[in-house]
């Protein structure tokens, strides 16, 4: 069996089925548009998106859901009235292929991952300070 490695982000989106194709990249446009400065790339064989070098979010398709990760505990936390329809199990969210997708939850959460990444890049640039 063949391994894929995937150049860009659309030729992982062509790669998935077809039917599949139309809710990642509502996925996809629904990251670029809560992180328009993020770099877009494939790491790990998914799609991933950096804000200074630093992964932000991943998502990935499977055969009957969709995933985002990583969903940190102060993550789930703050969504866990609106994640508690989805499965979210060590770090990742599982949304079901079979229902729209939410893009402005999506939204709402690589903003949050994004001010996670921020924030933690700011302490790690405090500390070397001292």
């Amino acid at each position: 069996m063949t391994k894929l490695i995937f150049q860009s982000v659309d030729e992982y989106i062509a790669s998935q089925p077809e039917d599949v194709r139309p809710i990642l990249r509502l996925v996809r446009s629904s990251i670029q548009n809560a992180l328009p400065g993020a770099d877009e790339s494939i790491s790990y064989k998914i799609p991933t998106y950096k804000i200074h070098g630093n992964a932000v979010l991943y998502f990935a398709g499977w055969k009957q859901h969709y995933s985002l990760y990583p969903a940190s505990s102060s993550l789930i936390e703050e969504f866990k009235d609106e994640l508690a329809s989805y499965q979210v199990h060590k770090g990742t969210i599982r949304f079901p292929l079979s229902e729209p997708v939410p893009a402005l939850l999506i939204q709402r959460i690589a903003k949050f991952r994004a001010k996670e990444a921020t924030d933690r890049e700011m302490a790690k640039a405090g500390s070397k300070m001292l």
